[in-house]
């Protein structure tokens, strides 16, 4: 039975390229890629690994996700964050605090672009 991982995004052109990437180096898991606004939370649950990504801090289509976040209990749930700016890592890593998600070093892909290699080695430091 394969694993499952979700990559929660803001949807936008940038994010999803990154998202792909995420994807293809997530060799052995059944990837589900899903835009925040229709995610759902129990799609959460049977995750084995979950990330979250964004261009912008508090984009309005993470207003469900923030919620969900901040009333959950994800304990030693393996979870990866990734954006193209510093500032907004440091965002996405503060929406797991109350969750207790175990969150990795967030993956800086600036301007999106960020190195095959790159993605790999920093999906086996989450995993």
């Amino acid at each position: 039975m394969s694993k499952k991982a979700i990559i929660i995004t803001d949807g936008t052109e940038v994010i999803n390229q990154v998202s792909d990437k995420i994807s293809d180096a997530l060799t052995g898991f059944n990837v589900k890629i899903c835009p925040a606004e229709e995610f759902v939370g129990n799609e959460l649950l049977p995750a084995d690994v979950f990330f979250i990504g964004c261009e912008k801090s508090s984009p309005a289509s993470f207003d469900y996700l923030e919620d969900f976040l901040s009333h959950i209990n994800l304990a030693s749930r393996k979870c990866g964050v990734f954006s193209v700016e510093e500032k907004v890592n440091k965002y996405l890593l503060s929406l797991l605090r109350d969750s207790e998600a175990d969150a990795g070093a967030p993956l800086l892909a600036e301007n999106g672009k960020t190195e095959d290699k790159a993605v790999k080695k920093w999906i086996k430091s989450i995993t």
